[in-house]
């Protein structure tokens, strides 16, 4: 007997660019990528201006008369009875506060990345989480689109041999001198700067080639080295270069991130004894990886070589953005009572966070007091 269809009803916390691009897949039809054991409904949207949120409602579904709720607080949104989960898509700094302020209001949380700004904050959510019995996950995206799935599978198979390198890069030229020091991506009252913004991409790519190998012992964390080059005017990364030593693995990840310059194509190699995967930028949602096997391993010729594209990091005819994947494993646990995903566990995030932790305290990038509310 095949199992009901789940519906599950989500509110948004900030009316922001990122989170109208999860709200814009969320409303598609969950068949149009050949998932029909979840829906979305989007219910609710809180903002600090009700008439802006009404506005954005709007914009974001097409639609003067759709029935979501334009809340003027988050408040409202947590505390509405119609909405099951919340998508959490302000900067960084607000990330624990409203996190707190859902879990304890009985809402299971998505939680835009970086999912705080220190692992104490992340564990502190976490074991909220455990506490209330609700789901929370960081919205690590990238992770489920089918790219990134491909490649895992490529990786964890025999045929290319064992990682040994991989190199990963998300950068973009943010005009910088331009930007008000308020801005999001320089303020360090909002924990701003290259790392917290963009460096998830390059990591989530090293723990799925290392850290998700079965191989890799967690009782011996990789060693780091890093260093970062500064925003003159307010201190925050414009530009940082971390590299995580597995040494039970034999292999190293070489990551960086910047606002100054714009990446380079590829933007991801990840090098293993018997051959080469090669992604095209952007890393966040690749659309081409070319596969190439060495003709002996360790060798520089290429016996073989193969490109799968994948539109959007999805594939030909698959409407939307690719946020919509990680709604649907979103569903499927809350579905299933369960409070963290396997494929995006707690413990990766928690990794993240550590790691972040210490390029920053590598390379003295500290922010005002009350920015980390965990310390």
């Amino acid at each position: 007997m095949s199992q009901p269809v789940f519906n599950l009803r989500w509110g948004v916390l900030g009316a922001g660019h990122i989170s109208g691009v999860f709200v814009k897949d969320i409303i598609l039809d969950p068949k149009t990528r050949g998932v029909t054991d979840v829906t979305h409904e989007f219910v609710a949207v809180g903002s600090r201006d009700a008439t802006k949120a009404q506005e954005w409602i709007t914009r974001i579904t097409g639609k003067e008369d759709h029935p979501a709720k334009a809340y003027g607080s988050y408040e409202e949104v947590v505390k509405d009875p119609n909405v099951q989960a919340v998508y959490i898509g302000v900067p960084h700094s607000g990330h624990y506060d409203l996190a707190i302020l859902a879990l304890n209001n009985g809402k299971h949380v998505l939680l835009e990345k970086p999912f705080t700004v220190n692992a104490k904050e992340a564990k502190a959510l976490i074991d909220l989480s455990r506490e209330k019995s609700l789901f929370i996950m960081e919205a690590m995206w990238t992770r489920f689109l089918p790219v990134a799935q491909y490649i895992s599978d490529l990786v964890r198979g025999e045929e290319l041999g064992e990682v040994r390198i991989l190199h990963a890069d998300l950068s973009g030229d943010c005009k910088i001198d331009e930007l008000s020091l308020d801005h999001r991506l320089i303020d360090p009252k909002l924990a701003g700067g290259a790392l917290l913004d963009l460096g998830p991409y390059p990591l989530v790519w090293a723990i799925i080639a290392m850290y998700e190998n079965p191989a890799y012992d967690k009782k011996q964390p990789p060693s780091i080295s890093s260093s970062m080059l500064k925003v003159p005017r307010t201190g925050v990364d414009a530009h940082s270069t971390f590299t995580l030593t597995f040494d039970g693995l034999y292999s190293q990840a070489v990551l960086t991130c910047g606002l100054t310059v714009s990446t380079p194509n590829p933007a991801l190699v990840i090098r293993l004894k018997k051959g080469n995967i090669i992604v095209d930028a952007p890393i966040y949602r690749p659309d081409r990886v070319t596969v190439q096997w060495l003709a002996e391993p360790g060798s520089n010729v290429v016996a073989r070589e193969e490109v799968k594209n994948f539109t959007n990091g999805s594939g030909d005819n698959i409407p939307g953005g690719g946020w919509h994947w990680q709604a649907d494993e979103v569903a499927r646990c809350i579905r299933e009572g369960k409070l963290e995903s396997a494929t995006w566990s707690w413990d990766k995030t928690l990794f993240e966070m550590e790691v972040f932790d210490k390029v920053r305290q590598q390379c003295g990038l500290l922010f005002p007091d009350g920015v980390e509310k965990v310390v």
